[in-house]
């Protein structure tokens, strides 16, 4: 994932029978649809820039191209490089990359529901279910500073489970 868009592998180029569903200055885009998607939280960025770009209503999905992936990332990047965190009034989750869960197949999405037991209603529908389980995922606390430490502290004593499993970090040089 790449500043909240999800490229797949990074040529972009994966949906060749779709077509990018966004309107850009009151014109459908008719460029080749990627991997990226039109998520809420982009949606949002997009109002918040005032960007004249929406999504077609009459389209069947809700990727868009390379173009308008780059144009919104462009955006954003800006805002980033102007605004420090120290003084921007943004909360905590705002400042925080969040995957795109838009890019996940319902199983998924129903394995994250059925583990952290989110109540939701029978028979949602895939975009629907990731919207309920982003407001759970960003529900969840995170201690930056302490995952960071431990992090640091793990690589620095050659510790990783993974690693012990396979034979591999237990050296006593």
């Amino acid at each position: 994932m790449n500043n909240g868009f999800s490229t797949g592998e990074e040529d972009s180029r994966g949906h060749t029978d779709q077509t990018c569903c966004l309107i850009d200055d009151m014109e459908r885009c008719r460029n080749q649809a990627g991997y990226a998607s039109y998520s809420k939280r982009i949606q949002k960025t997009v109002a918040q820039k005032r960007l004249k770009l929406s999504s077609d209503p009459s389209a069947q999905h809700i990727y868009i191209c390379d173009h308008h992936k780059e144009r919104i990332q462009s955006v954003r990047t800006k805002r980033r490089r102007k605004d420090s965190e120290d003084d921007s009034n943004e909360t905590d989750t705002d400042l925080h990359e969040f995957p795109d869960l838009y890019q996940l197949g319902v199983s998924t999405l129903r394995r994250y529901k059925r583990h952290f037991k989110v109540q939701t209603r029978q028979g949602m529908k895939r975009a629907q279910l990731a919207d309920t389980i982003m407001k759970h995922f960003k529900t969840i606390p995170i201690k930056e500073k302490e995952i960071i430490t431990f992090f640091v502290y793990m690589v620095k004593m050659g510790s990783n489970k993974l690693d012990q499993k396979n034979g591999i970090g237990n050296d006593t040089t």
